[in-house]
């Protein structure tokens, strides 16, 4: 009896080995936070099916270094020895498949050195050019199994969106694996998008913070936003995960899904503080804490003592100085404000977001926008500028949005697949 090195490896442990994490076994991870070994991935419950949704079907996924499983070994390295499914190529987002590249990049067209696969790169391709690099991969399938962060403007949602309507152009099945969202699924908050501010910083009419699961947001796309020419959708839901859970909950470890979310810590802020990317100040780039930390040059004790005196809940600020070692103010000393988020379950990142601009325009004479107003893209509208530069305090600013927000939380709700 003989067995090709993809039977063999197979046999030798890969999927062994997943079978057990996947059945919470001593092969598992070590415990990570009182949610051990309750939440089972998307992919951990494909896999223990033995792929059958894949069955028959050329494969191919996008994915990227969050695709893990339970032992963190990422699934395209448990798939490729795997005779039950077949994979035949591998799709890049931003970061690229292995996580090589920076904010704004992209690891191109190469062949994977571990596995042979070749991996095809879908960063800024959309549409019918996207559909093309779907139709040369040979696939018959894409699946998507990428970490989220929960906020509107972290890419991989729109990558999410993208080759949605890419595999629909080219006549291909779709699934999507769920991962959880890691600041809870609780609430929308923030501005939804007005669709006239399109990028791909956010593609489509959602809140700033969803609150949503990726299979949820596929759904809420195909049949909203998709509905012309919807794919050929399928979902793979976690088990075990519940709309409360933070990350910590889950049991699951964390793999930073792009160089500057290091750690649930950072998604827990990010929804609020990423506005700062709009401004000329440092959000926290080229630090150990991004989006904890923000400032700039000539700030001093008075931002945190302005944002603290407004009493916001479940966050304290502290002065702070850092010298980032890239991105803005690389290698300067600069001062400005860290975040502490002391409790969580109170805790509304937008809101902080916004509070956290209006006083550091009125406690800092230097505080500009970036001049191509990215801004208005990463809030979806001009409003929360206008009102600012207005001089409206952040009631103000969080009140103006009340209305579309809860237009958006009906939708939303009748998508969402967790209690």
């Amino acid at each position: 009896m003989s067995l090709s090195r993809r039977g063999l490896l197979a046999a030798g442990g890969a999927v062994g080995a997943l079978a057990a994490t996947a059945a919470g076994s001593a092969t598992a991870a070590p415990a990570r936070g009182k949610g051990h070994g309750r939440v089972r991935t998307g992919f951990d419950r494909l896999a223990a099916d033995g792929y059958a949704l894949l069955k028959g079907e050329r494969v191919g996924i996008v994915t990227n270094p969050t695709g893990i499983t339970s032992d963190v070994r990422h699934i395209v390295d448990v798939m490729h020895p795997d005779e039950r499914v077949d994979l035949i190529a591998v799709f890049g987002p931003e970061h690229g498949f292995r996580g090589t590249a920076q904010a704004g990049g992209s690891e191109g067209r190469y062949d994977d050195p571990a596995t042979g696969l070749p991996v095809y790169d879908t960063y800024l391709k959309s549409g019918q050019a996207l559909a093309d690099v779907f139709i040369a991969s040979g696939v018959d399938t894409v699946v998507f199994d990428i970490q989220d962060a929960g906020a509107r403007f972290y890419t991989y949602i729109w990558t999410l969106y993208d080759c949605m309507e890419a595999a629909a152009l080219a006549g291909k099945r779709f699934v999507v694996l769920d991962r959880p969202n890691p600041v809870t699924g609780r609430a929308a908050l923030g501005p939804v998008l007005d669709p006239a501010f399109s990028t791909f910083v956010g593609r489509r009419e959602i809140s700033q913070a969803h609150g949503m699961t990726v299979t949820e947001l596929a759904l809420l796309f195909n049949a909203r936003f998709l509905a012309e020419r919807p794919v050929d959708l399928r979902i793979v839901k976690m088990s075990g995960w519940k709309r409360s859970d933070f990350f910590d909950a889950t049991g699951l470890p964390w793999v930073p899904p792009s160089p500057n979310m290091p750690t649930p810590d950072t998604a827990l802020v990010y929804s609020g503080t990423c506005l700062f990317e709009g401004t000329n100040l440092s959000e926290g780039r080229g630090t150990t804490r991004p989006f904890e930390l923000l400032g700039a040059e000539g700030i001093d004790h008075r931002w945190a003592a302005a944002v603290n005196a407004l009493g916001l809940p479940g966050v304290a600020f502290r002065e702070a100085y850092f010298a980032p070692t890239f991105s803005k103010f690389q290698g300067k000393t600069v001062g400005g404000v860290q975040l502490h988020v002391h409790d969580r379950e109170v805790f509304d990142p937008v809101r902080t977001g916004i509070a956290l601009l209006v006083t550091a325009k009125r406690t800092w004479s230097g505080f500009e926008w970036r001049s191509d107003n990215w801004i208005d893209k990463l809030t979806g509208n001009t409003r929360v500028r206008t009102m600012i530069d207005a001089g409206a305090d952040t009631d103000e600013v969080v009140g103006a949005w009340s209305k579309e927000l809860a237009a958006f939380r009906a939708v939303r709700k009748r998508y969402l697949q967790y209690r």
